[in-house]
């Protein structure tokens, strides 16, 4: 059988071979929850009398949305979840408390998911760990309690899309602009619980911060999965960590795909998601003297070293216009403290920004960072709905960080090239 990555990763879970199509029972490799669902797996388990879980070992909790907390309601989720850790004797190590950061950052930054292993989430994001050649999912509430109770789910093996990718980023251009030409092409709903495979020699120049970037927004396109397969930069990856990253499977030459894909990164020029869907993308450009009310940094698409280093590069020695919030939230406690020892969070507080506690931040529109009506923001984000980051009569424009942070400078949306 020639299999695609997703039909290999699927296939060693169901102990057999697997096709696109099948219906399987498996047990995934990592089951995470987070604080904004927690109280949906206890309601269940008290509901029907749950009182052991099936693999302890492969849970873990992160409070990442709700960190800090920002309502009693809020609050006592974080309760909760702490009672429920001692209710089951779950690992503590395995609480990622208000500050680690985003579940799926951790998840790849500490090498906690291997290349080849599969993670369900309770957040459609989770599909970024597919930067290290993983699988990663979101599933509801009432599912994640019945995993973790019972140990296994029923999934659908997906059908696969090809993207190959050949040549190299222009300066001024980074990985968001190219997933959102990518968007562009595929639109929002070209890859509706397909598994996304990106191949291709420029992958070789893409780091694992930039691949996650590109999987990240693979759920704007309604794939399931999205993922690189394991190669020479994701075995360094986990060689810094002192871990092991094993055997790292990829597809057998001659799998068999939805659709085929090729991309030149050298025609990629620095884009804009418009309001109010992500796949309506232009050149950024095209909005040059759009005036913005805020600039925001951060989240699990962009909220990386990276992602703050590109910024501070272009705030250096300057100042935000007047107007104009510009928040940065770093995706993780060790994206903060490296950005703090580099001076890149120097650079920005300097520039005028305001940095808050790693999580999800202003993105899921609940706090640290919420839009007013008819409010304007240039957001690193991946999603640009109505209400997303606030009130419904906000809007909201997604960009690269180099995008952001030119844009906070000016104090209208400006393609990044004008000020470098």
């Amino acid at each position: 059988m020639n299999a695609t990555l997703a039909e290999k990763v699927m296939g060693r879970l169901a102990g057999r071979a697997v096709r696109a199509g099948e219906m399987v029972e498996i047990a995934p490799d990592w089951t995470f929850a987070l604080d904004d669902g927690i109280g949906l797996i206890d309601q269940n388990f008290r509901r029907y009398g749950v009182e052991k879980l099936a693999r302890p070992d492969r849970i873990a909790l992160f409070y990442d949305h709700y960190a800090p907390a920002d309502t009693p309601l809020h609050a006592q989720m974080h309760r909760i979840g702490r009672q429920l850790f001692e209710r089951f004797g779950l690992p503590r190590e395995r609480l990622f408390d208000v500050g680690a950061g985003i579940s799926h950052q951790v998840a790849v930054e500490s090498g906690m998911v291997l290349p080849g292993q599969m993670l369900t989430n309770m957040d459609s994001h989770t599909i970024t760990i597919g930067a290290v050649g993983a699988l990663g999912c979101g599933i509801g509430g009432a599912e994640m309690a019945s995993l973790w109770a019972h140990g296994k789910l029923w999934f659908r093996v997906p059908e696969s899309i090809r993207i190959d990718l050949e040549g190299t980023l222009p300066a001024g251009t980074c990985a968001k602009d190219l997933v959102l030409s990518i968007l562009a092409r595929l639109t929002a709903r070209g890859a509706i619980y397909n598994a996304i495979e990106y191949h291709g020699p420029a992958l070789a120049g893409l780091s694992i911060p930039e691949r996650m970037t590109l999987c990240n927004m693979g759920i704007e396109m309604g794939a399931k999965f999205a993922v690189v397969p394991g190669d020479a930069v994701t075995r360094a990856h986990f060689e810094a960590l002192g871990i092991d990253a094993g055997e790292m499977p990829g597809p057998d030459p001659g799998a068999s795909y939805r659709v085929q894909h090729r991309f030149d990164l050298s025609t990629v020029e620095p884009l804009v998601s418009a309001p109010s869907k992500v796949d309506n993308v232009h050149p950024a450009a095209q909005f040059a003297g759009t005036r913005i009310h805020q600039a925001f940094l951060g989240t699990c698409t962009n909220g990386r070293l990276e992602d703050l280093e590109q910024a501070a590069a272009i705030l250096k020695g300057k100042r935000v216009a007047s107007g104009v919030r510009m928040v940065v939230t770093p995706a993780s406690r060790q994206v903060y403290s490296r950005a703090m020892q580099s001076g890149v969070l120097q650079v920005l507080l300097d520039a005028g920004a305001t940095i808050t506690t790693p999580g999800c931040g202003a993105c899921a529109g609940m706090h640290q960072g919420v839009l007013a009506a008819e409010e304007v923001c240039i957001s690193s984000s991946s999603r640009n709905f109505l209400g997303r980051m606030g009130h419904r009569d906000a809007l909201v424009y997604l960009g690269s960080p180099a995008t952001v942070a030119a844009s906070a400078l000016r104090g209208t949306i400006t393609d990044p090239r004008a000020v470098l």
